[in-house]
């Protein structure tokens, strides 16, 4: 398929990371690509041979020089850890929220064609009904949940006042290759995907019921390109979820992991753990486009031998 982004200048901050290194690399071949991350989360190592312009900031730091010369942004950046965000909210407002607002100050006073903001099914709170539409209410139950919250309503007054080109994209459960089981951004795919590699024990909390919207790191790359190449019209000012349309209780992935069951632990459930979440995402596919390709099977045999290989290298342990 033909890139949907060519001959651009393009800024994706927090580009070290998970999802940001995985932008980078669909875009760097085809684009300019600048990177702006203060590697507090992110790896250099997830650059490696790519031609791309790195600088090592916060993303709360100046950013002006940089965004006078671009043309579209991914903002990735984020401090994404829901225990931190508990523990120390002001941790993590400087980050989703004062560095969010440097990156939407920065682009005011040089307009770019297009912003893209990495939101998070985290505004959503507690389902109140499955699948969650994009008019579901938005009841955050954490400090992280609701700096995304803070961070999609800043971007959409900017977009209303200043004119600024911007859409929020609202992803579940993201996993893939570069998403280690002792990063902030590790989920329940990664922590049991590294316990079937190393022949470990791993817990479910709960009866392995509870279900969760997976999608690929590979589709949610896809959905920030469609965001940004969609016309105007039918994308600016937009929320959308990126999910698959599909969800998978706990006791599927450990089948599908090759969890061996006398290695898999039930405890009871731990208070405010969520039941169920399922994305909504026929808005995505009517405006833009998406539609998640990877099926849950074939992106965990490719995330299993991706975290084999990668816990062979000192780096990856």
């Amino acid at each position: 398929m033909a890139a949907l982004l060519h001959d651009k200048r393009i800024l994706v901050t927090g580009g070290c990371g998970f999802i940001g290194s995985h932008l980078v690399e669909a875009l760097w071949r085809d684009n300019q690509v600048v990177v702006v991350d203060n590697l507090s989360a992110g790896s250099l190592r997830n650059l490696s041979g790519w031609d791309v312009e790195f600088h090592q900031q916060d993303v709360a730091a100046p950013l002006d020089e940089i965004m006078a010369r671009t043309d579209i942004v991914f903002h990735t950046a984020a401090s994404v850890s829901v225990a931190v965000s508990v523990e120390d909210p002001a941790v993590d407002a400087a980050t989703n929220i004062m560095g969010l607002l440097n990156v939407l100050n920065a682009a005011r006073r040089h307009p770019v064609e297009r912003l893209v903001f990495s939101s998070s099914t985290a505004v959503y709170g507690v389902a109140q009904y499955l699948p969650i539409d994009e008019a579901h209410p938005m009841d955050p139950i954490s400090p992280y949940g609701l700096t995304k919250l803070t961070g999609e309503r800043y971007f959409r007054l900017f977009q209303k006042l200043e004119g600024l080109p911007a859409v929020c994209l609202r992803y579940f459960n993201v996993y893939g290759p570069r998403q280690r089981a002792n990063s902030p951004y590790s989920g329940v795919i990664s922590i049991f995907a590294q316990n079937a590699v190393e022949g470990r024990p791993s817990t479910i909390y709960g009866d392995g019921e509870q279900s969760r919207d997976f999608v690929n790191v590979r589709d949610v790359v896809q959905a920030n390109l469609l965001a940004a190449a969609a016309p105007a019209d039918k994308a600016v000012g937009q929320a959308f979820n990126v999910g698959t349309g599909r969800a998978a209780p706990l006791n599927q992935l450990v089948e599908l992991l090759g969890l061996p069951r006398d290695k898999v632990s039930y405890v009871p459930a731990r208070p405010g753990d969520i039941r169920a979440s399922l994305a909504d995402i026929r808005w995505a596919e009517f405006m833009i486009g998406f539609r998640a390709a990877v099926t849950l099977e074939q992106g965990l045999k490719e995330y299993v031998a991706w975290r084999a290989a990668d816990l062979k290298s000192p780096a990856g342990r």
